[in-house]
């Protein structure tokens, strides 16, 4: 094999083993998109479509990210609130699904980095996907895997490390969902 392919191989291969950063978007791009969904999930009709649009926006420079790929499906997923019809109910929500089961597939070993907001990524992936399946319906089946990436945030050693704000939106996820007495 000669020499200038040999390195453009071994280029290549250094290139795919690199890990994943786990975050790439700068915070000044990532938290206005984040208060928006925050006013959204607390129940403000009006932020859902930008919260989606704006996570959907992130998404496109960078679609191998999950925390935006989780925030891009949990706001898909709200839009469900947002219509009177049952099939766009059904679409959006099976679109924010569809995004929360590939952000979750994503996580690797890199994602244990803190990420956006100073949050493991794992950690704020799983939390996002946990919410976004408690809070559907349990038609559609998607409880029990919600409350078992509750359980895996609260028992991860990466939460004590995790900022003040984060770990009480796990603690008032873990009230919610009657999970206080388990451990």
């Amino acid at each position: 094999m000669p020499y200038p392919l040999l390195m453009s191989v071994t280029c290549a291969a250094l290139i795919v083993a690199a890990p994943l950063p786990a975050q790439a978007v700068p915070d000044a791009q990532f938290e206005p998109a984040f208060q928006v969904f925050m006013r959204a999930s607390q129940g403000e009709e009006a932020a859902i479509a930008q919260a989606a649009d704006a996570f959907a926006a992130l998404l496109k420079a960078e679609p191998a990210n999950p925390v935006l790929q989780a925030y891009s499906g949990a706001a898909m997923a709200m839009r469900a609130r947002t219509t009177m019809l049952p099939w766009r109910k059904m679409a959006y929500a099976e679109d924010g699904l569809a995004q929360l089961d590939k952000a979750l597939a994503l996580l690797a070993p890199a994602h244990e980095a803190v990420g956006q907001n100073q949050v493991p990524a794992v950690l704020d992936v799983k939390l996002v996907a946990a919410n976004t399946f408690l809070a559907l319906p349990r038609m559609m089946n998607r409880h029990d895997r919600g409350l078992k990436l509750l359980t895996e945030v609260r028992r991860s050693p990466l939460l004590a490390s995790a900022p003040a704000p984060f770990r009480e939106a796990v603690d008032k996820a873990v009230r919610k969902a009657g999970l206080e007495g388990a451990k």
